[in-house]
């Protein structure tokens, strides 16, 4: 990962309670998301490495999210315990960089569309996840939900039961990543989101006012736009902030650096 992105960003570490009430920044690198009342807190750090790729540690587990850009990208990051693709896209799927960055323990998540273009090597080690399907792992509750496209100009990009976005809850904490998606009714109904990934980029997804909209509807905690560069730049993820807080202020819309040498 690059030191720019690493001094910026290290440690994003948010502790989440199933209250959603008190939201209080820190003066650092770290937010923290937690209910004053209890003691109980889970550690939940975020590592944004590119675009659709990030490590998620929480508590002592390190979830990698659509793994691409080579092993070395994940170099200063503790060894995947588990691995939980998307897509078959080459921003989601990468086989050499997965085949990189393996243990003898890490597990991997995929759907079937993911799994059939794996090597055998690793197809071994790969439990398929179908849409709408739960399953336990390490002792995270990991639910696949559909992701898709609405647009009739974009149902060539992703079609309905391919590619899996997720749910991951533990501790009745639960973190939605979208995948590439646009603002499906799957999104919209989520319930008691704490954290949510939530993408934008044109053609591929869906616009900034689609992805607020959603938002607006599902209403988690703390909301980080990503996977938001398309084929004329950067979407407006200020506008994004500026749409989902003039609907409901307390929607914490949080920005991270997912795109560090890009000026």
């Amino acid at each position: 990962m690059k030191l720019h992105n690493i001094i910026l960003l290290t440690a994003l570490t948010i502790s989440i309670t199933s209250c959603k009430e008190n939201t209080s920044n820190e003066t650092k690198t770290t937010t923290e998301v937690a209910n004053e009342e209890t003691t109980k807190k889970s550690n939940f750090e975020i590592y944004p490495v590119s675009h659709a790729t990030m490590v998620l540690k929480w508590d002592d587990t390190a979830i990698y999210i659509d793994p691409v850009g080579g092993p070395e990208n994940f170099d200063l990051y503790d060894a995947p315990d588990l691995i939980l693709i998307t897509d078959i896209h080459g921003d989601h799927l990468n086989v050499n960089t997965v085949q990189g960055i393996l243990t003898e323990s890490t597990k991997i998540i995929a759907p079937q569309a993911v799994v059939d273009k794996l090597p055998e090597d690793l197809q071994k080690i790969t439990t398929v996840l179908s849409n709408d399907n739960s399953l336990m792992k390490n002792g995270f509750d990991i639910t696949a939900i559909p992701m898709y496209n609405l647009r009739e100009e974009a149902l060539k990009f992703h079609s309905k039961g391919r590619g899996n976005g997720y749910v991951i809850e533990k501790d009745d904490k639960r973190v939605y990543i979208s995948g590439d998606t646009e603002d499906i009714p799957e999104m919209r109904n989520l319930a008691d989101i704490d954290i949510a990934f939530i993408c934008m980029n044109l053609p591929y997804t869906m616009t900034v006012e689609s992805a607020a909209s959603a938002v607006l509807d599902f209403k988690p905690e703390t909301v980080f736009p990503y996977h938001y560069r398309g084929t004329e730049g950067l979407s407006d993820v200020s506008k994004f902030k500026e749409l989902v807080n003039n609907g409901d202020s307390s929607i914490n819309v949080t920005q991270l650096d997912w795109y560090p040498t890009a000026e």
